[in-house]
């Protein structure tokens, strides 16, 4: 296997590390915590939906970056990693990952969940490549902005393509572990596409594709091909 790629939220963890944040910083203090949490709640709702309207979402997730000072942000990143994150990383990742390591395989975090957030979870996870939605920096300081094409949806596939461009790779010998219908042009992309804990839509379309089904349970008990 030349390539793997891995979804994060409700992929490797059991949970949305996007949505979680917007949890955190809610309990933080950080921002305003009411109307806050009831437009991340709705924009998670809209994201399962397959509605979401991402440069809308990116606006709001990332205002915060843009407002609140570097060193505070780093500070509550750490706890946030420390006691939302490391909790909802699913017992059988560490040894599916070892299984590509030991094939000599690329492996590469494809999120679209924001840089800022995800960086740190990827080295915690020892995914060596991540591609994610990025938050704009000018002069040191965040803008509150995507740079580039957001990588959701479609923009998953443009991103994986210009960074296999790169480093000189293709999708003939890959595969991609996602649990959403979101990652549909992706998943159409890779030439093994593996639904994992898929939402309802992805289900039917893997049943109907015969693509690959991955049911989380614990780690001794699986089997990776």
């Amino acid at each position: 296997m030349a390539l793997a790629l891995f979804d994060l939220d409700n992929t490797l963890l059991s949970g949305d590390s996007d949505y979680a944040w917007g949890q955190f910083l809610v309990a933080t203090g950080a921002v305003d915590g009411a109307r806050y949490e009831e437009a991340n709640t709705r924009y998670y709702a809209d994201y399962k939906a397959g509605t979401l309207d991402i440069m809308e979402f990116l606006a709001f997730a990332l205002e915060p970056l843009r407002r609140l000072p570097r060193s505070q942000l780093l500070a509550w990143r750490a706890r946030f990693i420390e006691e939302c994150v490391q909790p909802m990383v699913k017992p059988w990742v560490a040894p599916l990952l070892e299984h590509y390591r030991a094939q000599g395989a690329t492996l590469a975090l494809v999120t679209a969940t924001n840089d800022f957030v995800t960086a740190p979870i990827a080295e915690l996870i020892g995914i060596p490549y991540l591609i994610a939605t990025v938050a704009e920096e000018r002069d040191g300081q965040f803008t509150g902005r995507p740079e580039g094409v957001p990588c959701f949806q479609g923009g998953k596939v443009t991103r994986v393509r210009a960074w296999m461009a790169e480093y000189g790779l293709s999708f003939d010998d890959s595969v991609f572990y996602s649990d959403s219908h979101n990652d549909l042009p992706l998943l159409e992309a890779v030439s093994r596409p593996i639904a994992v804990d898929p939402d309802p839509v992805l289900l039917d379309t893997a049943k109907e594709r015969g693509w690959e089904i991955l049911r989380s349970e614990p780690a001794s008990r699986m089997h990776f091909a």
